[in-house]
């Protein structure tokens, strides 16, 4: 069982009993607002649910970790997508009261670290829409490089957004605890 730890945090696996946190995550307009447009319970149930299948290095669907602070309560969610054996997609989301706290860097390092070191990953990317700084931030100081940018990619509220385009390499990675 995949459970990751940091100073402050614990993520671990998302399982049945993390519903009611997912579905909040995944209806709270601020949350969302450069992620998804507004879906029905019924598709975020079916979201939620492929992220509950097992997961090991080089599976096909998430890897959802559900990011704790030291007194068990869930803060966000984070994790990769494999798209090719040695390239992932990292992704995180965060509760409004959770937001710039520093939750989202400490909660990837883990991530990135876990992918470098034991998923077997050489490449990590990550997709941002344009206008979410804080989450262009979190990657940065992560070390992640702004690859390029996708014009016109992605509609979200009935507009089409540019995507920004974030990449890291394994061997540009730096792990140590004063980094970021």
């Amino acid at each position: 069982m995949i459970a990751l730890t940091t100073k402050r945090l614990d993520c671990s696996l998302i399982t049945e009993s993390d519903w009611p946190f997912f579905l909040a995550l995944q209806q709270h307009p601020q949350v969302m607002r450069y992620v998804a447009d507004n879906r029905s319970e019924h598709e975020i149930r079916e979201t939620f649910n492929s992220r509950l299948l097992p997961w090991e290095p080089g599976a096909a669907h998430w890897l959802c970790l559900v990011v704790r602070d030291k007194q068990n309560i869930p803060l966000g969610v984070t994790g990769y997508i494999h798209h090719e054996a040695d390239c992932a997609e990292v992704g995180f989301l965060f509760a409004p009261q959770a937001q710039g706290k520093g939750y989202g860097t400490e909660s990837l390092r883990a991530v990135c670290d876990y992918a470098f070191s034991q998923g077997g990953v050489r490449r990590l990317t990550a997709t941002v829409t344009v206008g979410n700084i804080a989450s262009r931030h979190t990657l940065e100081k992560m070390g992640f490089k702004l690859e390029g940018e996708l014009r016109e990619s992605y509609l979200l509220s009935g507009k089409w957004h540019n995507d920004w385009l974030f990449g890291l390499l394994s061997h540009e990675y730096d792990n140590s605890p004063t980094s970021g």
